[in-house]
Order: structure tokens, then sequence, then C-alpha cells
């Protein structure tokens, strides 16, 4: 049952997900008898998710450990990532600018990695995603320019977040790039916060909410898969995760009246993804572990209270914020092992690769654990 890629003129890449024409023979194994333990039902819709566990059931280990792995795209061309695609099979690649200069270049560059993807491996296409959350952070060279989320926010108007998100997603998918890392649905609670600032929606709960859930309707109407950023919260810090370790000092119950709102809907309307933040919230885990590494904050808070069952991706695993106190191939284990489902840039992506390869072996991923991330991103592929 292997995925098929339809690319358009411009790179328009629509991922289908068909049965092949034998399809599953009567002696075929099960997901749950190839794979040792059956994953949980997913939330996607029937078609999709059967889809997926028909696909799983036919995956090697490694190949399961490729798609927790979004790696950071080489050069402007599919060739100079060709060896990335080969080695890892990887669940997807983010651009930046230094991989982008042109339309033609950049739907070149996806619809090769997708075939690239589809040749090999396990024929899974590609998340190819970048962060075009528009104003300060837009990586694109090209398209249309917007304000950042701070003035949509100002207008208290859904409609031009909506707007926003439409136009961006058409300009994206043009482009072959079907997953964004945004919106940004962080409270900016602390005017001087280094980093979230102007690209928050504001500093009220409520219109952060509703703009963030409108982007991000938006963005999945327009056939890319939006990440909402970054939970538990990032608008309260007074440190860059990308240089250091954010700690915020604050009450639950004030985390839960400020920061939570945002995520809280983002829940409810059933959003594809969200990325964890490398933070520290003593209220929320007293580990002494970043958000992104805490099983009490992704498989405490956002999966058992809130009930998430999306896709949980890490923030770039690159930032200083989750590299100060484990290897990095430690790291890779612990954001699995907490609940995430993607790994977002790790530095090292053979050492990420071989500490999962590991812990499976050793079992203290279980196979069950693995299956349970990999059917998440499957369904969202195949959807």
């Amino acid at each position: 049952m292997p995925f098929r890629l339809l690319p358009a003129l411009l790179g328009t890449a629509v991922l289908v997900l068909v049965p092949a024409l034998s399809g599953c023979s009567p002696g075929s194994a099960s997901p749950e008898e190839s794979s040792g333990s059956g994953p949980p039902p997913s939330s996607g819709g029937d078609e999709a998710a059967e889809l997926a566990r028909e696909h799983l059931a036919e995956m090697s280990v490694e190949e399961k450990i490729g798609q927790l792995m979004v790696l950071l795209a080489e050069g402007t061309t599919a060739q100079e990532s060709a060896e990335l695609v080969s080695a890892y099979h990887p669940g997807g690649f983010i651009y930046f600018p230094e991989n982008l200069s042109g339309p033609e270049q950049i739907a070149r560059m996806s619809n090769g990695l997708q075939d690239a993807a589809a040749d090999g491996g396990a024929g899974i296409p590609l998340f190819l995603g970048i962060d075009q959350e528009q104003g300060m952070v837009a990586r694109l060279p090209v398209g249309t320019r917007f304000p950042d989320a701070m003035a949509v926010g100002a207008t208290r108007d859904t409609a031009h977040a909506r707007a926003l998100a439409g136009a961006t997603a058409a300009e994206l998918t043009a482009l072959g790039i079907n997953l964004d890392y945004a919106p940004v649905a962080d409270t900016n609670t602390d005017p001087d916060n280094p980093v979230i600032g102007i690209r928050s929606f504001g500093s009220e709960p409520e219109l952060v909410s509703e703009m963030a859930a409108a982007e991000a309707a938006a963005f999945s109407e327009g056939g890319v898969v939006p990440v909402v950023k970054h939970f538990p919260g990032h608008g309260d810090t007074d440190v860059d995760s990308h240089t250091g370790l954010p700690v915020i000092e604050k009450p639950r119950e004030e985390w839960e009246r400020e920061d939570l709102p945002p995520f809280r809907a983002a829940v409810e309307a059933g959003v594809d993804a969200i990325m964890t933040a490398h933070v520290i919230m003593p209220a929320l885990d007293d580990s002494g572990e970043p958000s992104t590494l805490s099983p009490g904050v992704i498989d405490g808070i956002l999966r058992d209270e809130l009930g998430y069952d999306g896709i949980v991706t890490t923030d770039a695993l690159n930032m200083e914020g989750v590299r100060q106190t484990h290897p990095d191939g430690e790291v890779a284990v612990r954001a699995v092992l907490a609940g995430a489902d993607q790994l977002l840039m790790p530095p090292d992506p053979q050492a990420a690769f071989d500490a999962l390869r590991g812990a499976v072996e050793e079992g203290r991923i279980s196979t069950e654990r693995l299956d349970r991330s990999v059917l998440r991103i499957l369904t969202a592929k195949a959807e």
C-alpha cells in the first residue's frame, strides 16, 4: 500500500495515500501482529487511519524512527539532501532562507525531495515545512508579505488572520511546501520578551485564542499543516531559548489564566500539530527539565488533561534551551519518552538516529510507543 505523490506544475505537491492493487492478502499480518503490539486508535479520519495502519505494518524499525525526524534541508537542490533521504528516510525537512532563491527553484527542490522519498525506503512522502509566520519571521524570499501577528491582533478581526493564512497557504502549496510552523499561540504577557514579542497576537488570552484558531483553520483549509506553537507558552520569558534556557516562575493558576487558553482552543479545534517550548515552568514540572523533555507537560497536561491526540513536534533541537543537560542523542530519546512525535532539526542526525534505535532495541522506547507516534504522522500525511 504505497503513498503516491501527485505533483502539479509549479510544485503544488499533493500527498495521497492509496492502497496497492494487491492490497493486503488474507494471510498478511495485521498491524498488531507485525509490530508486536497494536497502536491505539488514531484521531484522524477512518479511511486515512486505516491506510496508515496498513502502511505502518510494512515498515522496518529504522523506517519508523526516520519518520520521527525532521531535518534541515541542505543546499538549494534536492540532490544535496538526497543522501539524508537515503540514510534516514526522514519524516520531513525544514527550509531556511539559504535554501531558497525563487519560485521555480523552490518548486524543483520540493518535487525533487518528494521524488527521492517516494523512490526510496518506505516510499512515504515528506512534510516540507518552513517558518512562515509573516512579519519578522518570514523565510520565503518571494510572495506576499504581511505584518506581524501583533498588528493583525490589533485589528481584533479574525477575518484578517484568516486572509493572511489563506494567502500564505496558497503560496506555500504552489512551492510544494505543505507544513508551516505557525501560528504563534503564545500570550505575550512580558512586554520585554526577547523572542516572542510582536510575533504574538497580543497580551489578551481570549484574543490570542481567537486569532490563532482562525489562522490554523485557514492554513488547514488551504492544504497546509499548521503547527501551533509554543506549548506550554513562551510569552512570559526574559531569556531567548535559542541561546539559553528560560525559567518561568508563575503559579499554575496564573498559567491557566494567561497562557493555557490559546492552546486549549487549538486542542478543541483539532489542530494537526502543536510545538513544544524549551522552557522550564516549575509549577507544571519541578524536575528541572525543559517542557520539550517533560513527560509531565506533554503526556501529562497536553495529552491526558487536555485530551490532545495530534502530532506533537519539538522546537528545534539545535537550540541551547534543550541542550544544556543531556547529549544530543539522549535529548532525542527523552523528547520521545516525554510524548513528542517529531524531532525538529536534531543537530546530529546520526546521533539522534542511533540513540533512538538503541532505545527501541533496549525496550526503553516500546514498540507500541514508537508506533503511536508513527501512526499519527502517517495519518496526517494520508489526510
